[in-house]
């Protein structure tokens, strides 16, 4: 049928489960099946959301992206997808905080507070409570500024550790713990920045081999804008700021 066909979406496995429900939850060993009988039945049993399968893995990525690229309406329709199929809560909880500090980090830190007490809150809540916190947070890491300007920092500098190697901690930053250690320079020549105007002194902090490269640049929201202006005050001639 019509409806059949529609609330499968296309997906062959769901239009199985559907017609799977329909014929198993009908006591007559024959079967009309017709448009409003397929209402009837998948309006009662709304656990045709398939958690395990290609369903899952597609509804959990069209809420992710769209609350990335900051649609409440999408995030909420999508989340209500889940809610209704009965997805787990901590599944969804999860997304949410790796989304906070990939897409929107130091545009908005906030965002990682909330999700991380987002997660902990559906976690001791359960349904059907949890949807509304749920909603509450992606609501709001969608109406968020965004910035992906701390995972192409990692990103860009686990690239610069593949290339290079295990280069060795400069002498004056090395922990130095024993006598021994201090005569051999471990420590030697570093400088306390709090001893300094402005809690800040120019100091050498990466290897020999690698000194200059910038891994993180600021994105262009107003928060970072001004770490912008903070690392240019202090380090704009050695790495560009």
């Amino acid at each position: 049928t019509e409806a059949l066909f529609r609330l499968s979406g296309g997906d062959g496995r769901k239009l199985l489960n559907i017609f799977e429900l329909i014929v198993s939850s009908e006591p007559k060993k024959k079967v009309i099946i017709t448009n409003d009988l397929v209402q009837q039945k998948v309006q009662k049993n709304t656990v045709l959301y398939d958690k395990t399968g290609e369903q899952h893995y597609d509804i959990i990525s069209a809420f992710i992206k769209s609350i990335r690229g900051s649609d409440p309406n999408a995030a909420v329709y999508w989340l209500a997808r889940m809610v209704e199929g009965g997805e787990d809560v901590k599944f969804i909880a999860r997304r949410l905080v790796i989304l906070a500090a990939e897409d929107i980090g130091l545009a908005n830190p906030t965002a990682l507070v909330l999700a991380n007490t987002t997660f902990q809150a559906v976690t001791t809540i359960g349904y059907p409570e949890a949807r509304i916190i749920l909603s509450e947070c992606a609501i709001y890491l969608a109406t968020s500024p965004k910035s992906n300007a701390s995972y192409l920092a990692i990103k860009n500098a686990q690239s610069e550790v593949r290339n290079s190697g295990d280069l060795s901690v400069p002498l004056s930053i090395r922990n130095a713990p024993t006598k021994l250690m201090k005569e051999l320079g471990y420590g030697e020549s570093y400088q306390y920045a709090h001893d300094y105007q402005g809690n800040f002194v120019p100091h050498e902090f990466l290897p020999e081999e690698i000194q200059g490269a910038s891994f993180f640049t600021p994105g262009n929201s107003s928060r970072e804008k001004s770490i912008r202006e903070f690392l240019k005050a202090r380090w704009q001639e050695k790495y560009g700021y």
